[in-house]
């Protein structure tokens, strides 16, 4: 039997992985742009430069549902800090430029470590915030899913499990940092587990 396919607007490798383990259960086969033939393209750069996640997702959710003719979701996601005026907020994947050689989320870890330097407790508060934008098809109204999660900012990395500020986020609900969970802890609790549980519970109700 050929399962309808949903397209998962992400090139980024640790997202793929949680949002499939998220959405795995569904009736529904997951793909990816890659593996649909939708190669990278230099207009991708433009997609995330609006100030708030949804437009960022909206604007991705459109661009690949118009290039795919499937089902579309797409999120924009990032961590803000309370004592950084929300910063890095939209702008959390460019935070930092990496040096030739350094690995773009360790130049990002490292530039909010600099920021909060001496910082106390009480201002290491932070949140990570997803929102997942779907479209169905050309035209229709798009459906919003938004998760957030509370923590604070390490004064070091620690754990090697997760991505982008995962060593750096310490968990309220898990008490350790998001480096520090296995992925099932962490997608128990996440941003990203909270918006896409949503998102299925949705599909569950409205399938393809």
């Amino acid at each position: 039997m050929n399962l309808p396919k949903l397209l998962v607007a992400t090139r980024n490798i640790g997202k793929k992985r949680e949002i499939r383990g998220l959405l795995g259960h569904l009736p529904t086969e997951i793909v990816f742009p890659d593996d649909i033939g939708i190669y990278e393209s230099s207009v991708e750069v433009n997609l995330e430069t609006e100030s708030t996640f949804e437009a960022n997702a909206l604007k991705k959710a459109e661009y690949f549902q118009k290039k795919s003719r499937l089902p579309t979701v797409a999120d924009d996601s990032g961590i803000e800090v309370l004592s950084l005026g929300g910063a890095p907020g939209v702008r959390s994947r460019r935070f930092a430029l990496a040096s030739p050689g350094q690995n773009e989320d360790e130049a990002n870890n490292t530039e909010l470590l600099r920021r909060l330097a001496g910082a106390t407790p009480d201002r290491r508060g932070a949140r990570y915030r997803s929102v997942a934008v779907f479209i169905k098809q050309l035209g229709a109204v798009p459906q919003v899913f938004e998760g957030s999660c509370h923590g604070r900012i390490a004064t070091e990395p620690k754990g090697k499990g997760g991505f982008g500020y995962d060593p750096l986020f310490f968990s309220d609900d898990l008490q350790k940092t998001f480096g520090e969970a296995t992925q099932q802890e962490k997608d128990g609790v996440s941003h990203r587990g909270r918006a896409f549980r949503a998102l299925g519970k949705w599909l569950e109700e409205n399938p393809l």
